[in-house]
């Protein structure tokens, strides 16, 4: 089956070469020529685990090509996927330009049948813009070419994306009419022969369920952080009460982890994007708008926890930072309470160090010299007052305390994501703050 996906971006990336490795012949296309010869020499643009490998088996393979022209390919696909960036506007709502201009490339090119897929996290209703826009440069060339639409959200977690694409939960799929389903039947056949659901729904229902899941799973992680920081307040211990309430089978323990807020290139932009989608349909979305609220004050409780230990004033002082991506696995730092904990530290007049495993090159292009950089977990603490522990990478888990204690000036450490034993801190003689114990 050859398929094209245009946009190759975390999504459009992964998808094509998890499609490729399912057998299908693949076109990526981008409009970014540099990307494009970057991807044709095997150099990967986004830190996945697992994908350069994946990406140079199914090139070797034939299976998986790269290309900066989408009319090139038009005449020889039966599906193309939209996988571009729909960021946030300055309202909050997802910008669809990127989607719309593909629309309107596919429109002024196609001379057949193509069923027309967005991937991209659109809100509802855009697969019908999407349809318009490639009727109306279908009308402007005077010829009438048939299609089809569909819907296909992607549900990839970062750092974890190919094992979620080919043993996914659950792949939905919005169709309208019966020759697209078949299509889609036959793309994901792979995937139905293991048993993996893919669920056929109609397209506002697969456009909805990508937003609705997304801010669910925020809605929890903000819930969590507000159980949390009553917990401080009243003496209880949050990890008995996260273990307590994730023990009923209808809560479950997953999202339930409290820290420093969420991050990244989902939940932030989703939530608000769903906010929005409900003020134009005259609905507000009052808990959304909660969830987001919690998770902006969230993103400084590390900050305030550090400014009330050394008595308000920060100035002079020397901080260290581990972790800077949004989340372990991967060097995405969109919307990442590091960026927000920095951003207060240098206006408070501190110092800051800072170490991650794989975003540095990700902090150097966003930070610039406004923050120095540490060649490993160790230097970064090096005679610094205080140590913020911001992503739970790995190898931040167990780390010589005895070191550590050693090379501080003071030995003072805020746990963002509670993943150190207050009583082995004591023991080792370090200052221990973490979030809702």
């Amino acid at each position: 089956m050859n398929i094209a996906i245009v946009g190759t971006g975390y999504v459009g990336l992964v998808s094509g070469t998890c499609f490729a490795e399912m057998g299908a012949s693949v076109t990526c296309v981008d409009v970014d020529s540099k990307k494009i010869d970057a991807l044709r020499q095997g150099i990967i643009p986004i830190y996945e685990p697992g994908l350069d490998d994946l990406v140079a088996r199914n090139m070797k393979a034939g299976r998986l090509n790269f290309t900066t022209d989408l009319a090139e390919c038009l005449g020889s696909v039966e599906v193309v996927f939209i996988a571009v960036g729909t960021p946030p506007d300055e309202d909050g709502s997802a910008d669809l330009s990127a989607v719309l201009n593909v629309a309107r490339s596919i429109g002024r090119n196609m001379d057949r049948y193509v069923l027309v897929v967005t991937k991209s996290t659109v809100p509802v209703g855009t697969s019908g813009l999407v349809r318009k826009a490639i009727e109306e440069e279908l009308a402007a060339r005077g010829v009438s070419v048939p299609f089809d639409m569909a819907s296909n959200p992607e549900f990839l977690k970062e750092g974890a994306a190919i094992k979620d694409f080919m043993s996914p939960d659950r792949v939905v799929v919005g169709v309208d009419s019966e020759r697209a389903e078949n299509l889609m039947r036959r793309l994901y056949r792979p995937l139905m022969l293991n048993n993996f659901r893919v669920i056929f729904t109609d397209i506002p229902s697969a456009e909805m369920i990508k937003y609705a899941a997304n801010s669910m799973l925020a809605a929890r992680i903000s819930f969590m952080n507000d159980i949390a920081n009553l917990c401080e307040l009243v003496g209880a211990d949050v990890n008995m009460v996260r273990q307590g309430i994730g023990a009923d089978t209808r809560i479950g323990g997953k999202f339930l982890y409290p820290g420093c807020g969420y991050g990244g290139s989902c939940f932030p932009k989703d939530v608000k994007a769903l906010i929005k989608t409900a003020e134009s349909a005259g609905y507000e979305m009052k808990v959304m708008k909660a969830v987001e609220e919690v998770n902006e004050r969230q993103k400084r409780i590390v900050f305030d926890k550090l400014s009330k230990r050394f008595g308000g004033n920060l100035s002079g002082l020397k901080v260290a930072i581990w972790g800077l991506a949004f989340k372990p696995e991967t060097d995405d730092m969109r919307e990442a309470p590091s960026l927000v904990v920095t951003g207060l530290l240098l206006d408070a007049g501190c110092r800051v160090k800072v170490f991650d495993p794989v975003a540095m090159d990700e902090c150097r292009r966003r930070l610039g010299g406004r923050v120095e950089y540490a060649s490993d977990m160790y230097d970064a603490v090096k005679d610094a007052d205080a140590l913020l522990l911001l992503t739970e990478w790995k190898q931040f888990r167990m780390p010589s305390w005895g070191r550590v204690h050693s090379i501080m000036k003071q030995p003072v450490v805020i746990d963002g994501r509670n993943i150190y034993d207050p009583a082995e801190m004591k023991d080792a003689g370090m200052e221990y703050l973490c979030i809702g114990r």
